[in-house]
């Protein structure tokens, strides 16, 4: 396991639900090298796990992620290349994890408790999903300090529209829950005494699906909605011939008709 891994716990579920929680209050679940290494490394185990069928990304504290550790970034500043190589590393790593959780054949949810802030903020708006609790808030807030959040902007541009990405992007503003459901940052917002629970709802829900099923799904999403109309449909015109001639396919089709229960084998 890489440095970093007891700040971040893994539980799996006797439903194929894999639970990674962030628990590095001292830096309030800071993004750092181990914190990012350490997620790579368990999405990219789930990503080929025949048991693993949806992952939650959730968090210890009042702070689901405050982005990366402003302290650290200070700190390098004293090497000889004011800390370039540093800087560099740090956002081809946290590049390297957001589009993988997009890539990942999963369903990623996140299940954010308190606050989500920067790179923190970014991460929410990578997940396929997102729960959060009727407290928690969300921002961008790197033009407050000079850092204008533009890696965060990739996902959060993505998420939501442009007016209001730029909103949070230009004013550094929080945002609370029903406001981040309003504009798309999540899904829904619950009392924090009801968010796992609920989010385990979800994601037990995710995971009764044919996995293959998820798999071919979610790729076309990601994969569709970035072409022109035209181009989007002979994709997915291509996708759906793909999905129809999968054995759960078949088993659900079949399932649906004779009014029973599906039975996947997830081919």
């Amino acid at each position: 396991m890489v440095d970093g891994a007891n700040i971040l716990h893994v539980k799996q579920t006797d439903e194929g639900v894999l639970r990674l929680t962030m628990d590095d209050q001292r830096t309030r679940n800071a993004l750092s090298e181990g914190m990012m290494k350490s997620l790579i490394e368990e999405i990219t185990k789930a990503s080929s796990s025949d048991f693993i069928r949806v992952i939650v990304i959730a968090s210890n504290g009042p702070v689901f992620s405050a982005g990366h550790d402003l302290k650290k970034i200070t700190q390098v500043r004293n090497q000889n290349d004011s800390g370039q190589e540093y800087f560099e590393k740090l956002f081809d790593t946290c590049s390297l994890l957001m589009k993988l959780i997009v890539s990942c054949p999963k369903p990623v949810i996140a299940e954010v408790p308190g606050i989500a802030t920067a790179a923190g903020c970014q991460l929410v708006a990578s997940c396929d999903l997102a729960t959060a609790s009727d407290s928690a808030q969300f921002a961008t807030p790197g033009v407050n300090i000079g850092l204008f959040c533009s890696t965060p902007m990739v996902a959060l541009s993505r998420n939501v529209s442009k007016k209001h990405a730029m909103e949070m992007l230009l004013t550094g503003d929080m945002i609370d829950a029903g406001k981040a459901k309003e504009i798309g940052l999540i899904n829904s917002y619950f009392p924090v005494t009801e968010l796992t629970k609920e989010t385990m709802v979800l994601a037990n829900k995710i995971a009764s699906k044919s996995s293959m099923t998820i798999s071919i799904g979610k790729s076309a999403f990601y994969g569709q909605s970035d072409l022109d109309l035209s181009s989007a449909y002979e994709y997915t015109s291509k996708v759906m011939v793909e999905n129809l001639l999968k054995e759960d396919a078949k088993e659900g089709i079949g399932a649906f008709i004779e009014k029973r229960p599906p039975t996947w084998g997830d081919k």
